[in-house]
């Protein structure tokens, strides 16, 4: 196994989630509220085009940030050491996503289970877009090492 430098555990990524998952819920909140004058409504549409946007598409522009994530001080970074692109996003997020909805939540569970005791902290959809997630900064922002 590859030795991931400063790879981020269970607690860090879930409070990271849970910081992306209000921001989400505010935003998509305002946008309900210009477009239909409601602050939430029972099928929210608007949700299901911004989330993907925002896991997907704002990593790869961010480096590897989400707005929880940066918040925490840890990022997704492809193992390799090279720059995150549509390809791992879409294998981590799309495809990882598939993988726990056909496990029927088993699959998360599992990626739990692998968060905590793996010494690379890596999970199901990470193992697929070979991604890990990291405290360390992107070598393009980190101007002292």
């Amino acid at each position: 196994m590859q030795q991931l430098d400063s790879p981020a555990g269970f607690w860090i990524r879930l409070i990271a989630l849970l910081v992306d998952g209000i921001v989400l819920m505010i935003t998509v909140g305002i946008m309900t509220s210009i477009v239909y004058g409601q602050f939430f409504m029972e099928r929210e549409t608007i949700f299901e085009f911004i989330e993907p946007i925002y896991f997907v598409i704002l990593p790869i522009l961010w480096t590897g940030y989400t707005l929880g994530k940066r918040a925490m001080g840890i990022r997704i970074a492809k193992i390799d050491g090279t720059k995150l692109g549509l390809g791992a996003m879409l294998l981590r997020e799309i495809v990882g996503g598939l993988i726990y909805v056909l496990t029927f939540g088993i699959g998360v569970i599992v990626s739990i289970f692998m968060v905590v005791f793996r010494e690379d902290k890596r999970s199901i959809h990470d193992l697929i877009a070979k991604t890990y997630v990291t405290y360390n900064e992107p070598y393009e922002l980190n101007q002292y090492n």
